[in-house]
């Protein structure tokens, strides 16, 4: 079945469909948040939770469920009310996107900490050829003969040491946040979302004007905005370097990717900004077309090689930042270089798979 295209110039300005997204998000988000404190949980569970009892761990995997599914309602309301900004009151909606963000990017990082030294652990082990280094037991990891595995058993000690601490504290921070007047603000205001949906007169107006209902109807009116954001994820595409990408390991990037310079990578922020624009395509899609929007093989593709691409990079920095601890082994520092440069070629590899998903025919799938 072929992919959904939208018009832009389809139809007049219509709110219903726009309304009701709105408020189906925001009723995930307060059922997200009911489950949570009934659980108890913070933003995720830690390697602590695999030490705990039968009930204790699923008590956390339902606090996890639940965090994800908040942060994933945030930031369906936050990328809505930024492509569609001109049908909704301004003063609201200006206010209420920040905060959404704060709040998504707060309970993200514990989760985000858990991951990258998983992501790293599994990449030492990959790369020595060791045991395995379990994420409370690396430092017992009896090292094999070579330098890069002496040197990966320390470099995983440290990483666990440094991420685990980095997850406390936004174990810390997640828990602070949701207990903050600040967050009630953003609870109360997402309230009022789940049963009104501030329009402007505009969309309330032209939403009523003969289009009715929801669906591909009163969805019309939306396309413009929607494909604008499509317009803007075309031209970011376009301006990413995919004839270079097109080789899986370009040394002109690797050599930016083992500079010693402690700043992000100036070649990794175009493709950032194109996995954030991709996301609010996407869920444009899902207003414009409500149920019935199709599942895209090729934006589903390219949106899994971006997320690859933001976790390889945030963990060849977390190599890089281990690297440059004071006072450390020589072995220590070199698996960790050898261990930045791995991630780095990640990085390149996920590029790749980008531009291969990228160029390819549209497909779509019920």
């Amino acid at each position: 079945m072929a992919q959904q295209h939208l018009d832009p110039t389809a139809g007049p300005v219509a709110g219903d469909a726009l309304a009701a997204y709105l408020r189906a998000q925001a009723t995930e988000f307060l059922r997200a948040l009911r489950q949570h404190r009934e659980t108890g949980g913070a933003a995720g569970g830690g390697p602590s939770a695999r030490a705990q009892s039968s009930a204790g761990e699923n008590g956390s995997k339902e606090a996890v469920d639940a965090a994800r599914a908040l942060r994933r309602s945030a930031r369906r309301i936050s990328g809505t009310l930024h492509t569609f900004r001109p049908l909704l009151d301004e003063g609201w909606s200006e206010v209420m996107r920040p905060e959404l963000a704060w709040l998504s990017g707060t309970l993200a990082r514990e989760h985000a900490y858990g991951a990258r030294l998983e992501r790293l652990l599994a990449a030492l082990h990959r790369l020595s050829g060791s045991a395995a280094f379990p994420v409370q037991a690396a430092s017992e990891v009896r090292p094999e003969k070579g330098q890069l595995t002496v040197g990966a058993a320390k470099a995983g000690a440290l990483l666990e040491r440094q991420l685990t601490l980095a997850r406390t504290r936004a174990h810390s921070a997640a828990l602070q946040a949701l207990g903050s007047s600040r967050f009630h603000a953003v609870a109360d205001n997402v309230a009022v979302l789940a049963s009104e949906v501030p329009l402007t007169a505009a969309a309330t107006k032209a939403g009523t004007g003969g289009t009715g209902g929801t669906g591909h109807a009163a969805s019309a009116g939306l396309q413009p905005l929607a494909a604008a954001a499509e317009d803007r994820l075309s031209d970011a595409v376009a301006g990413l370097p995919l004839v270079t990408a097109g080789h899986p390991y370009n040394s002109e990037a690797l050599v930016h990717g083992l500079s010693s310079d402690t700043a992000p990578q100036p070649q990794d922020a175009p493709w950032h900004q194109v996995r954030l624009l991709l996301r609010l395509h996407r869920y444009a899609r899902e207003v414009v077309f409500g149920d019935e929007v199709l599942l895209d093989v090729r934006l589903l593709n390219a949106g899994q090689a971006l997320d690859r691409h933001r976790d390889a990079a945030e963990a060849a920095a977390a190599a890089a930042s281990a690297a440059r601890t004071p006072r450390i082994a020589p072995a220590t520092a070199y698996a960790l270089g050898v261990l930045h440069a791995d991630q780095r070629h990640e990085v390149e590899a996920a590029r790749f798979t980008f531009q291969r998903a990228w160029m390819r025919e549209t497909v779509g799938t019920p």
